[in-house]
């Protein structure tokens, strides 16, 4: 086992160990909730709703399928959309079980690198979705605040700071993403001077060889990104996308929340707190944000319900945006991964 799979594995079981402890930690701060009592409540639901909640669930994968396709069918790569699933569920699982939140850019890259698609519009696509992906968190955190202008105030302190550090970390991923994605000539050179100081030091051999093959990655990089930038309509189908991709998600909690017989006329106001709450948590470097998450929603929610109530709506909104999507998008891409060997 080599060094990046040490790394993977260990990033693996260090997500399931927090996973666990924040589930344990959940149940023990709430005397009233237990895992009988989730199933329990679960079973009392209606379950109409929690069925659309995990397809809404579920559209968050495939709607981030459908985003990469259109970019790479943009650019002159048109893939099929189970194609487009396997660059997804790798993007979500490796997202998920690493502390940065690109964890699953190279992961995606690596499928599509196999599909024949140069190294160089991988990268440009990719760097694209991201940036649009962040913007979109931003956007919805607009709309959030238009629908219900004192939602941010009902969180504590502690979550408007995070609110607050997402909302400009999140901004300025976007504007990184933009200049990287329009002014490629830096990051090359860095990226050269690198290899030139590892070349020095005996780390690689081999370094023309080296610098030919990363002079073919920015020719094709520079190529899609002129392509990318001259086409408007390129960037806003993916801004598009993203957009519906995030809606999908953070719309979970309050079907869940109906689901339990709560208030309709409340799911606006849910809708823009998770709004919020995923900004808060989008930013943390911390694996699926375990914890931090969890703490968001339920400070959000409390103001709306019982404390107890908020627990449970935590638990389980994030059973299955989290738990299950990310347990099902690894099992898809270890499916595509196997395919792929035995092709």
């Amino acid at each position: 086992m080599n060094k990046a799979q040490i790394k993977k594995v260990f990033w693996m079981l260090f997500t399931l160990m927090l996973s666990v402890l924040t589930v344990i930690a959940l149940l023990k701060q709430s005397q009233s909730m237990s895992v009988e009592t989730l199933i329990k409540k679960i079973s009392e639901a209606d379950l109409k709703w929690i069925l659309i909640a995990m397809i809404s669930a579920s559209c968050y994968v495939v709607l981030e399928a459908v985003a990469l396709c259109s970019i790479l069918k943009g650019i002159g790569f048109k893939q099929k959309l189970n194609n487009g699933i396997i660059y997804s569920t790798s993007d979500v699982y490796f997202s998920a079980i690493t502390p940065s939140a690109t964890g699953g850019q190279p992961a995606s890259a690596y499928f599509m690198l196999k599909d024949g698609i140069p190294a160089g519009v991988a990268s440009a696509a990719l760097i694209l979705n991201l940036m649009m992906y962040n913007a979109s968190i931003v956007f919805l955190g607009v709309i959030a605040i238009i629908i219900a202008p004192k939602s941010f105030l009902s969180f504590h302190l502690t979550s408007r700071v995070l609110i607050v550090l997402g909302f400009i970390g999140l901004t300025l991923l976007s504007y990184f993403f933009l200049s990287v994605l329009r002014g490629s000539e830096k990051i090359f050179d860095f990226i050269r001077k690198i290899l030139v100081f590892f070349y020095e030091k005996r780390l690689i051999h081999r370094l023309e060889t080296r610098l030919e093959k990363l002079d073919k990655i920015e020719s094709d990089y520079k190529n899609c990104s002129d392509l990318i930038s001259g086409k408007t309509k390129i960037m806003a189908k993916a801004f598009i996308w993203n957009v519906l991709q995030r809606a999908s998600q953070i719309i979970v909690p309050t079907l869940v929340y109906i689901s339990f017989g709560g208030a309709k006329h409340f799911a606006p106001l849910l809708f823009s707190k998770q709004c919020l709450i995923t900004i808060g948590y989008n930013y943390v470097p911390i694996p699926g944000a375990l914890g931090i998450a969890d703490y968001l929603m339920i400070d959000g929610f409390s103001s709306l319900m019982h404390k107890g109530a908020a627990f449970e709506l935590d638990m389980i909104s994030r059973g299955i945006t989290f738990y299950i999507c990310v347990a099902i998008s690894g099992i898809i891409t270890l499916i595509g991964y196997l395919r792929g060997r035995k092709k």
